[in-house]
């Protein structure tokens, strides 16, 4: 029998992640932004689903997570490894999922298999960890499944950002395949130890390339499961964004914009004599590549169409203006400062406080925004950007409209009651899922727990929680140390009670999962 994973680790399963990115109205907006026509993503007229399939799935949390937040969707999701299939199959099933379907099919079996004409193909970082065959196959797909108007969403590594660190995920490899008797993870440990020396003992590598050091200060500290998957795959391509848009030509694909909100405002990203320098660049995929070159890219996250519309200024200025956006961090621990390209912003207070304090009341719309003073002083432009920016700092997200967040609200349920009972006894997943974002947001395990309580009647939160992890022999971890006594864990489990109830309950009930 051929080797089912093509070279690609499968011993240890993939990190369980949700990437926000892939969510249809983030993917909506990153295209109303560059004045593309986003229209397939609305699934209308009402009686078409939007149609979403998404390649190499992992746990296919991020897919459920759509599925459940957009119950009119019907999602198709593929994974070569059985393990990460089973799990999410079982996930969906337990929350009563009818809109979700997982494959456990290569590429080349996806592309054989009946399925519809999709409005949406998404690959986040696949491309760059798979075989020329399997990135033809994707090509086949995109170009026999996804239909006129249609878009895919497809994240990889790059270059110039990834060149200071080729050798040491090389090196990884190599040393990795001289103690093949050993797990993965452990492979992975001896091969860090290893360099980790190198370093110690002042290897020329690390004095000509001072940023190793930093990445692999950060690599020690990474989940050995991601480790695995983004570096110790046979197949490891960086490409530039040239050729990743010289590729999907051939599928009739046209490069749209950026799936990072960050990415829209040039004046967190460049200089006033970058941007002169990338305007002077006429060819699109030249001037994405120069861009990477700005900011030292090392991970794109890219749009691409087929059959790619522009709308008029008017018509783009109309449908931003009818974009929701609600917030995703509390109130009060709204950050005024984001780290960029340029360095770190200061975001002016005068700007981002009145818009974040209208957003707490609900979420709402730019026009909505611009309907009542301070903000309608402001103007349309500055109270995009903010938007933007607060979208791209995690601290914002657009939102859907009232009736598709009731419409989605029982199904988001029945997923995070089954997700907090799960984090009874495992922390893996560390997100619910809104129906007010229509996407997933990071909620810990004690948040997890706390609302389990809650919901489940317990006056003494602290105690539920506390009761969970002594049946399991389980301790918190505070500033690096075990709190070992019943007092110690019981009086953190108070103090993180209080946080829960005062920031943390009530974003939860903002955003609809509360």
């Amino acid at each position: 029998m051929s080797d089912w994973t093509s070279g690609y680790v499968a011993e240890l399963e993939y990190a369980q992640g949700v990437y926000r990115e892939m969510a249809p109205s983030l993917l909506r907006l990153n295209l109303l932004m560059q004045r593309a026509d986003a229209s397939a993503l609305s699934g209308q007229p009402p009686s078409t689903p939007l149609r979403y399939a998404e390649l190499g799935c992992g746990h296919g949390l991020t897919a459920t997570m759509i599925a459940a937040s957009h119950p009119g969707a019907e999602i198709h999701a593929t994974d070569f490894n059985p393990a990460h299939v089973a799990g999410a199959r079982k996930l969906a099933a337990q929350a009563n999922l009818k809109n979700i379907q997982f494959y456990e099919h290569s590429f080349a079996e996806f592309l054989a298999a009946d399925l519809p004409m999709f409005d949406v193909v998404a690959l986040h970082g696949v491309y760059s960890w798979i075989s020329e065959e399997n990135r033809a196959l994707i090509r086949d797909f995109l170009y026999a499944k996804l239909k006129p108007g249609g878009h895919c969403y497809i994240s990889y590594n790059v270059l110039p950002g990834w060149a200071p660190a080729m050798p040491m995920r090389k090196l990884m490899i190599e040393l990795g395949e001289g103690s093949k008797a050993q797990p993965m993870a452990a492979r992975i440990n001896g091969a860090l130890d290893f360099i980790g020396q190198m370093q110690k003992a002042n290897a020329g590598y690390f004095k000509a390339n001072p940023q190793a050091a930093t990445r692999l200060e950060g690599m020690a500290k990474h989940s050995r499961n991601y480790l695995a998957h983004e570096y110790m795959n046979r197949d490891w391509t960086l490409f530039y964004h040239c050729d990743v848009a010289r590729e999907l030509a051939g599928a009739k694909l046209t490069f749209a914009g950026s799936a990072h909100a960050g990415d829209h405002v040039d004046i967190v990203n460049l200089t006033v004599d970058q941007q002169q320098l990338l305007a002077s660049v006429t060819d699109p995929a030249v001037r994405e590549t120069v861009r990477d070159f700005m900011v030292n890219q090392q991970f794109r996250r890219d749009i691409f169409a087929k059959g790619l519309l522009r709308l008029s200024g008017q018509e783009q200025l109309q449908a931003l203006a009818n974009t929701r956006f609600a917030l995703t961090v509390p109130r009060s621990s709204l950050a005024l400062k984001a780290g960029f390209p340029v360095g770190e912003v200061n975001l002016q207070a005068e700007v981002y406080e009145p818009v974040a304090d209208a957003l707490a009341e609900k979420p709402k719309s730019i026009a909505e925004l611009l309907a009542s003073e301070p903000l309608k002083a402001m103007g349309y432009q500055k109270i995009l950007q903010a938007l933007v920016i607060l979208t791209s700092s995690g601290q914002a997200a657009p939102a859907l409209d009232d009736k598709a967040a009731r419409e989605a609200k029982p199904h988001c349920d029945r997923l995070n009651a089954v997700l907090m009972e799960r984090a009874r006894t495992s922390p893996d997943i560390a997100y619910l899922v809104s129906p007010v974002i229509g996407s997933g947001v990071q909620v810990d395990r004690f948040s997890q727990l706390m609302l389990l309580a809650r919901k489940q009647g317990q006056k003494d939160m602290a105690a539920f929680v506390w009761q969970i992890l002594t049946a399991q022999n389980q301790r918190i971890l505070k500033d690096g140390k075990t709190l070992e006594t019943p007092e110690e864990n019981l009086a953190e489990l108070k103090a993180r009670e209080t946080d829960f109830i005062a920031k943390t309950l009530p974003l939860l009930a903002y955003l609809g999962i509360a």
